[in-house]
């Protein structure tokens, strides 16, 4: 008999599902959750939690400190080929792959989410399709950006993506001219956004689109099924030129070194990735699936207000961050810088030569792979 711990984050998104499915797993396990804040998941290092938790929702760029400290345990070492090669074909975007490195998997896609856009669609008729409707907009004061946390930095790294970049491809992280394109479409684009914005995580924004609406758009925010209503719409990001940038969030659940994962514990995260919890379970209890199954379903999207098609080719496209040790607080730090751009405060060039110089420890302490969507 084992009582096992997991910590996830702190949203009816992160926690309702995997709480209502905790408890008794069978043959004498239990499994309860306990929750961390947004900003917790976003920063929190990794290592330290991997010894107080025996399964632990993440996001994909934890995956290089966690391997450096051995802090996780490769899937392969619990579930056999033919349930992994039935999960990476089933998954959403490249939500699965986000999880594999060295060719090994390290966590399992129970949540799919990338930046997508939103709207109220009493203040914004039709939706922009574009970088240049997009600026229209933000010249009648209908625009917020997100900007808090690391997203000023993904919101940038979309954007370079959306022009043509492929941010940590080789060489520098960014192709200097389409950084310096970018930056001043976000600056563009954040000029005329409601007092307070800046400083809202993706959620704050939200809430505040839907309660208070003086946001009629955002162009790239991580899309919350939660927050789909006959008020607000979500659909692709903005494009350049017939190409969407945008980078891919959700969260995976792995499994730490300091636990011994019963036949009952191993079960239960089977099913959880099953396509009848992911298309039923799942989204019954406000979670957000990783499954295409579930992308796919169209009474499912219907109850969801055209979430899920709206957003499926923007997700489809997704970019996926680097997996390498010291990746987070880089990515903390070269938010801060993008900010600090964004509001007039540092000079472009300047950000981007310190992100350049930042970023590029990095590149030594693991190998950079590309995942392709």
């Amino acid at each position: 008999m084992t009582d096992y711990l997991g910590l996830t984050w702190d949203h009816p998104r992160g926690r309702k599902a995997l709480e209502a499915a905790s408890g008794d797993l069978g043959d004498g396990d239990t499994l309860r959750w306990e929750v961390q804040s947004l900003e917790g998941f976003e920063s929190a290092p990794i290592d330290e939690l991997a010894r107080r938790y025996d399964l632990l929702v993440l996001d994909h760029p934890h995956l290089g400190d966690a391997r450096v400290s051995d802090s996780i345990r490769p899937l392969d070492e619990l579930f056999d080929d033919g349930q992994l090669r039935a999960w990476s074909e089933a998954a959403v975007g490249p939500s699965i792959a986000s999880y594999r490195v060295d060719g090994r998997l390290w966590a399992l896609p129970l949540d799919a989410a990338t930046q997508v856009s939103v709207r109220r669609r009493d203040l914004v008729l039709d939706a922009p399709t574009t970088w240049d409707d997009a600026l229209a907009l933000a010249e009648r004061g209908l625009v917020a950006t997100s900007l808090a946390g690391p997203h000023a930095f993904l919101s940038l790294c979309s954007i370079v993506v959306s022009l043509g970049d492929a941010p940590g491809r080789g060489g520098p992280l960014f192709d200097r001219d389409i950084a310096l394109r970018g930056l001043d479409l976000l600056t563009q684009l954040s000029a005329g956004a409601p007092e307070g914005t800046a400083l809202l995580n993706p959620i704050g924004l939200l809430d505040r689109m839907r309660d208070q609406g003086d946001i009629g758009y955002i162009p790239l925010v991580y899309g919350y099924v939660n927050y789909s209503s006959p008020t607000i719409a979500f659909g692709p990001a903005p494009a350049f030129e017939g190409r969407i940038g945008s980078t891919i969030g959700g969260t995976g659940i792995a499994v730490t070194r300091r636990s011994e994962p019963s036949p009952a514990l191993l079960a239960h995260l089977r099913h959880l990735l099953s396509p009848e919890a992911q298309t039923g379970f799942i989204p019954q209890h406000d979670g957000q699936p990783g499954l295409r199954a579930a992308w796919t379903d169209a009474a499912l999207d219907e109850a969801a207000h055209g979430f899920y098609s709206g957003t499926l080719s923007t997700i489809e496209a997704a970019w996926v961050r680097p997996r390498v040790a010291g990746y987070i607080p880089f990515q903390s730090a070269a938010s801060a810088l993008v900010r600090a751009a964004v509001a007039g405060q540092r000079s472009p060039d300047e950000v981007l030569d310190e992100i350049e110089e930042r970023f590029a420890p990095l590149r030594t302490t693991d190998r950079l792979e590309e995942v392709r969507p």
